[in-house]
């Protein structure tokens, strides 16, 4: 039989999805099952996005543009520049989904055995599609006990190589929901400027940010026109997940030119999902005030209730709509799936998101899950009652 390449069989399960045949068992059993494992927004995407796709004349659905439409990049742009991000329609790719935004990123600017520095825990198809480039990850470990802070730029300097290439964060973060300062974004600019690296910032949750925190974005700082890289999305912004664009934003003109041979490789984007991205640009701030509330509630809900849970600790996240919690267990993998085959309470039970996927460092995170408060809060009081009796009946 012909062999499975090395590297596909390296490629990681996703922590998110893989537990998903459990849950389909579980709830063919007549089981209700709260999802807590993914970062699916119940919030409804806006009516402008809808419409656009909904009422169209369009008689011919033909390909789009590989970058993207000049109207929709441009309209993009302006949204950058009210978020201090000063680009224009040139530096801007967009991509099907913020997932191939990384992909060409990391195609454009790594050769096969180069490495990348990632704090973790990280999202989990940043290894995924490191390896799918044949690239090292090399993590540097930040702690629950700081709810996940940047580490020390000492620890940096030293995990750089001759191969190192870039640093990769995720900024407010997933699945952690640490908020970078602006003064570790500096200490990071510092270090990229010194060693020649690039510096790639997954943004996607920008808007997420809590407790009066601005956020800062990488290409808000001067001086690293050449070294910064965003990878963005409409899919959290305006729960739009299951439309699949996203982008790619640098000031770099042979990253953009190199990326976009990627996308004409690749053809184009959506062309129903690129008139729905484009009109959703014209949400009202209304829309996000009162997202940002309700996530804001929830956040807080949550993490009150988890702190009542004894053995269990919490971080505080500052931004996105995750957070790791520290379980009283040898190994959330099988915590996770017990609760989906062997645990309910009045015929429903919880899904979660083990964290060890969301590190790369073997070993870590086999105590911690992942959770996105993505549902509303009585459901998440009720999944948090049903995490605390499925601990106390669970036996490592």
């Amino acid at each position: 039989m012909p062999g499975i390449s090395l590297k596909g069989q390296q490629m990681p399960e996703s922590p998110i999805r893989k537990l998903v045949p459990f849950a389909e068992d579980a709830k063919k059993r007549g089981i209700k099952v709260y999802h807590l494992n993914i970062g699916q927004p119940d919030i409804e995407t806006p009516q402008a996005a809808l419409k656009a796709v909904k009422e169209n004349d369009i008689k011919v659905l033909s390909y789009a543009r590989s970058e993207g439409s000049e109207t929709y990049r441009k309209k993009l742009s302006h949204y950058y520049k009210q978020n201090h991000i000063d680009v224009t329609e040139k530096d801007i790719i967009v991509t099907t989904g913020g997932s191939e935004a990384l992909l060409f990123t990391l195609g454009s600017i790594t050769d096969f055995g180069d490495e990348i520095i990632i704090p973790e825990p990280f999202y989990a198809n940043y290894n995924g599609f490191s390896v799918a480039n044949g690239i090292k990850v090399v993590p540097i470990v930040s702690s629950i006990d700081d709810d996940f802070a940047l580490p020390p730029i000492e620890e940096f300097e030293k995990l750089i190589s001759k191969k190192t290439k870039a640093i990769l964060i995720c900024n407010p973060g997933n699945p952690t929901g640490y908020l970078y300062s602006k003064d570790e974004l500096k200490k990071l600019k510092e270090l990229v400027l010194k060693h020649d690296l690039f510096l790639i910032a997954d943004e996607v949750y920008r808007e997420f940010v809590y407790e009066g925190i601005e956020h800062h974005s990488i290409m808000s700082l001067d001086g690293l026109e050449e070294h910064a890289i965003i990878i963005d999305s409409v899919s959290k912004r305006y729960s739009m997940c299951g439309a699949r664009i996203g982008c790619i934003v640098s000031k770099n003109k042979a990253l953009i030119q190199t990326a976009l041979k990627y996308a004409q490789a690749r053809l184009s984007s959506p062309t129903y999902a690129l008139l729905a991205s484009e009109a959703a640009l014209e949400t009202p701030p209304e829309y996000f005030q009162k997202v940002i509330e309700e996530y804001d509630e929830r956040r807080l809900v949550l993490i009150e209730a988890l702190s009542k849970i004894k053995g269990l600790k919490v971080s505080r996240p500052k931004g996105a709509f995750y957070c790791i919690a520290e379980l009283p267990v040898k190994d959330a993998d099988d915590f996770a799936q017990w609760m989906l085959e062997k645990f309910n309470d009045k015929g429903e039970t919880v899904m979660v998101a083990p964290a060890s996927g969301f590190y790369s460092t073997p070993g870590s995170g086999k105590n911690q899950i992942r959770i996105a408060y993505v549902l509303n809060k009585e459901s998440l009081l009720r999944s948090v009652e049903l995490l605390k009796l499925a601990l106390e009946q669970y036996s490592n």
